[in-house]
């Protein structure tokens, strides 16, 4: 018999579409966030560098090697963030561990975390096998997905002890507002909440909007956990390395089932850590400017395809998270029928929370001719309807 708080989770509605995928002959996925380009050649010489000088056989220190936290600390003081690479980082395997950790650390069994809707999926399995309860909250879309604070509020309860939301925001791809994460952070403040900001798609913002964070503002340092993975900015999907960062106090406690999970992020990632934040800024540039194009293609080819779809340009990350405009009953069907019946794999929108139903997620992290291919067979289903 196993653990009852893991009979409600499910593995993740992208992962399982994936799997799907992978059966059909030809099919062709615009479904999971996996960045197109290899790891940058930088990136794997630091590696291969360490490897052979024997470094990477080793444990390092449970929150990360010194050399990698010294240089998150320095790249942090850059954007405005001041911490303490001793006694206020962990590198995680990835942004998921560091989500999972903080969670477990901060949960009681059966306290809530306010999730809006639609929000990045794995979140909701995170709360619960921490023991807590997502709970979710609505934005809004007809302003471009943005908070709506009155429901924030008729959300929490007594048994409510922190919002967990992604900024830049998976699916939608919105940037929220300094108006607006002040408010969240008042919001937060008044009920005693903890406030953990997922953060990776950051370097991929295609408007003139600044990048702010909750984590600049040293009066909610002891509120607010900041998330963060080089996994996409890099192409370090496969590496699994990420890190976290908030107070001393804060993290002092996460650190306990950090160490218990992983024991430390794998070394060999650390490196390559390393070597992004030293040496690969001209990829993540480069990386940029080839999404935005991207974009624009999935973009020009969503405008011939609305009968089928309608769609907010996101203003960052790599996804697009269109409207379905044809009778369906769920998305979840309407995803598979088009597997089934095209070989294209979308992500159903209800994947994301309650909100997100109706909707699919496309990525133009693909490349261009994956993008092509699946818009083809997608306006040849259209002519079908």
């Amino acid at each position: 018999m196993f653990a009852q708080r893991i009979q409600n989770i499910r593995v993740s509605p992208i992962k399982q579409i994936e799997l799907a995928a992978s059966k059909i002959p030809n099919s062709v996925s615009l479904a999971q966030g996996i960045p197109s380009f290899d790891t940058p050649e930088s990136i794997k010489e630091r590696v291969m560098g360490e490897i052979r000088a024997g470094r990477v056989s080793k444990y390092s220190l449970a929150p990360g090697t010194i050399e990698l936290r010294e240089a998150i600390a320095h790249d942090l003081a850059r954007n405005g963030m001041h911490y303490d690479w001793e006694t206020e980082i962990i590198v995680t395997a990835g942004a998921i561990e560091g989500i999972t950790a903080t969670l477990a650390s901060l949960l009681n069994e059966g306290d809530e975390v306010l999730l809006p809707s639609p929000t990045y999926t794995s979140y909701q399995e995170a709360i619960k096998i921490s023991g807590g309860v997502p709970v979710f909250v609505p934005l809004v879309e007809d302003h471009r997905w943005g908070f709506n604070f009155e429901a924030f509020e008729k959300a929490i309860t007594q048994k409510t002890r922190a919002i967990l939301f992604c900024n830049p925001n998976n699916p939608t791809g919105t940037i929220y507002t300094a108006e607006q994460l002040q408010q969240l952070a008042e919001l937060a403040e008044k009920y005693n909440l903890y406030v953990l900001s997922d953060e990776v798609y950051k370097d991929f913002i295609y408007t003139d909007t600044p990048y702010l964070t909750l984590a600049q503002k040293p009066r909610y340092r002891k509120r607010v956990i900041r998330i963060f993975s080089f996994s996409k900015a890099y192409a370090m999907t496969g590496w699994r390395v990420g890190y976290i960062h908030s107070d001393a106090s804060v993290i002092a406690e996460i650190l306990k089932v950090h160490d218990t999970l992983i024991t430390c992020a794998p070394v060999v990632s650390q490196y390559a850590a390393l070597g992004a934040l030293e040496n690969a800024q001209e990829d993540v540039a480069r990386f940029k400017k080839t999404y935005q194009h991207r974009r624009k293609i999935l973009c020009e080819r969503l405008d011939g395809m609305d009968t089928l779809f309608s769609y907010q340009v996101p203003d960052s990350s790599y996804f697009v998270f269109p409207k379905i405009n044809v009778a369906h009953d769920t998305s979840w069907n309407f995803a598979f029928t088009l597997l089934e019946k095209i070989g294209v794999a979308l992500v159903p929108g209800s994947a994301f929370g309650p909100e997100g139903e109706g909707h699919v997620r496309m990525s133009f992290g693909r490349d261009e001719a994956d993008i092509n291919e699946a818009c083809d067979r997608l306006e040849k289903y259209m002519q079908t309807l």
